[in-house]
């Protein structure tokens, strides 16, 4: 399942630079994951009743083309691949033009909320992989 989140760049997330700071990239990418996750169903409340978390462990991302205020943009999330205990989440930023602005893989493990170690993924969150 692919989930497609709409946003538009506000004055607050530009740099000196003129255009949107490296690190709201991530920000949005974040947003873009909770648009997933509450789309198909997986809120904290939901993991939290599995009695796990999600940790984010690595994002490995390219900056493709720069965003500029007031510019509308689409950040979609897909899933990629999914292993025992950790799964990758495909995103990408796209402009109005269609243009890629930026794409990223993003890696979480699930871990067990009180031992706080990695523990097996849920089949709540497997399906979504197949």
């Amino acid at each position: 399942m692919e989930t497609k989140l709409a946003i538009i760049v506000r004055s607050t997330e530009i740099d000196v630079n003129g255009h949107v700071n490296n690190a709201k990239y991530l920000e949005y990418l974040e947003w873009g994951r909770e648009e997933w996750y509450e789309t198909c169903e997986l809120s904290y409340e939901t993991f939290g009743a599995l009695g796990i978390q999600t940790v984010t462990v690595n994002i490995n991302i390219n900056y493709r083309k720069e965003c500029k205020q007031g510019e509308h943009l689409t950040v979609s999330c897909r899933p990629e691949k999914i292993g025992n205990t950790s799964y990758v989440l495909h995103q990408e930023i796209r402009n109005e033009q269609g243009e890629l602005c930026a794409d990223a893989l993003v890696t979480s493990v699930t871990m067990d909320s009180i031992t706080r170690k990695s523990r097996e993924a849920p089949a709540a969150l497997r399906k979504y992989f197949i």
